[in-house]
């Protein structure tokens, strides 16, 4: 099969769906569950770094990676070749129970690279709220506290300990509560809902002394909280990028009570905003970080690092048949390789430049209202009325033109659209997709 990675995209030569693509969406519905969120009816059939093609020809100009899994590229040839040379030689061995050196070997890469001084520890999973529900137990057990706080708008997964920390979308929760008790929701800074008078920093101030007076002088003792989980930028909730202030100020009260502070790096690591952890960018060290989606570029990883007197639990406290299984490790030590060696530069030039083009947007278009993110983690914000679900159409309206035109976006937050391309993508491709959202936008206006 000829790859893909000379061919120009987008190219779409049948009506969407095509034949085959409603054929299989049709078994596709009598079969699988009705929970999943299918955005628009497109059926995969191979791809090449930016580049997808379907079961019926179309080509299309990927900017989701799978939801910023794919961070080196949809079947980097390096990615590949790690994955073939490792299934050759051992495909499963639970890393519970066994030893084998894919896992070693990149436990100490992740180790030396979360932020901090001192040894680490690591313990290896499957997925982002897999990864969630360790900390939640470790946190736990370290402590001896069972209370959390999360934060409005947070999206930490949807396994019930980690969907108890979310706080997005209420159908999340829809006919699933009640949850784990004794976890407390906070406001989380989005500079775009400051009250009038108040700079973002002010207001990030403001949230952070929110936990102080609210939770812990009226509600909450913080000597029963065992950690604060916060993401560095809100994902799901809407690519919402916090002041700069905010984690250091959230981390300075965690260190006042004795109380861990839990990153999720899930959508925001792996060199996603340009620095491997997005909290370096605001000099924080937490105690605990989740890792998962771009780790190892499409095959299922997560991870739990944290300070090493902090992983203190014994054999048997925790375990993952197939967390960090050979094959996943393989493609996570190729994954850093690229990363760290150019796709994590690449992400923060990329990102700027698509930013300065979607100010482009904004400038032009009155219902573009917001750009934000880092690195290659950024989003618009659509609001076409004072009504949010005249905004929530507009917005859905522009990802379904985008994709019959040949270009993959996904939403995020009320009314968000979010851009989180694989980390190789270069200007060139930014600049077809900026072309075909322009021109959506001059049709929509």
């Amino acid at each position: 099969m000829a790859v893909l990675s000379n061919v120009d995209v987008p190219k779409i030569i049948t009506d969407l769906p095509g034949p085959k693509a409603a054929a299989l969406i049709a078994r596709d519905e009598k079969y699988l569950s009705p929970s999943y969120t299918r955005d628009y009816p497109l059926v995969a059939a191979r791809a090449t770094g930016c580049k997808m093609e379907d079961v019926d020809g179309n080509l299309f100009l990927d900017l989701t990676a799978g939801i910023a899994v794919t961070a080196t590229g949809h079947c980097h040839p390096q990615v590949v070749k790690a994955i073939q040379a490792q299934s050759e030689k051992l495909i499963h061995m639970s890393g519970t129970d066994f030893y084998y050196a894919p896992q070693t070997e990149l436990a100490e890469r992740l180790c030396r690279l979360m932020p901090g001084p001192g040894d680490k520890k690591i313990f290896f999973c499957n997925s982002g709220t897999e990864a969630n529900e360790g900390a939640i137990k470790l946190a736990r057990f370290y402590t001896g506290r069972t209370h959390l706080i999360g934060f409005y708008g947070a999206f930490h997964g949807r396994s019930c300990g980690s969907l108890s920390l979310t706080a997005s979308k209420p159908v999340q929760k829809h006919g699933f509560l009640p949850l784990l008790p004794g976890v407390h929701h906070a406001p989380y800074p989005n500079p775009r809902r400051c009250p009038t008078g108040t700079t973002p920093e002010e207001f990030a101030t403001q949230c952070v002394i929110w936990i102080q007076e609210q939770l812990f002088e009226r509600v909450l003792p913080p000597k029963q909280v065992a950690a604060v989980v916060v993401e560095p930028i809100q994902g799901e909730g809407g690519y919402i990028v916090p002041p700069d202030n905010f984690l250091p100020e959230l981390k300075a009260l965690c260190e006042e009570h004795d109380i861990l502070l839990i990153l999720d790096e899930v959508q925001s690591g792996t060199g996603r905003t340009g620095k491997f952890f997005a909290c370096e960018h605001s000099g924080v060290e937490p105690d605990i970080i989740t890792m998962a989606k771009g780790i190892a570029s499409g095959m299922p990883l997560g991870a739990v690092i944290s300070r090493a007197e902090i992983m203190s639990w014994p054999p048997g406290a925790h375990a993952s048949t197939f967390g960090g299984n050979p094959i996943a490790c393989a493609a996570a030590l190729a994954t850093l390789d690229l990363v760290e060696q150019e796709l994590m530069g690449n992400a923060a030039e990329q990102g700027a430049f698509l930013r300065q083009e979607l100010l482009k947007l904004k400038q032009k278009y009155a219902f573009v209202i917001d750009v934000r993110g880092m690195g290659l983690m950024t989003a618009i914000e659509i609001v076409s009325s004072a009504r949010d679900d005249e905004s929530i159409a507009l917005r859905n309206t522009i990802i379904q033109e985008a994709f019959k035109r040949g270009l993959l976006l996904l939403g995020c937050g009320k009314s968000a659209i979010r851009f989180s391309p694989a980390l190789s993508i270069r200007k060139e491709e930014i600049e077809v997709a900026m072309s075909i959202l322009n021109d959506i936008c001059r049709e929509l206006r």
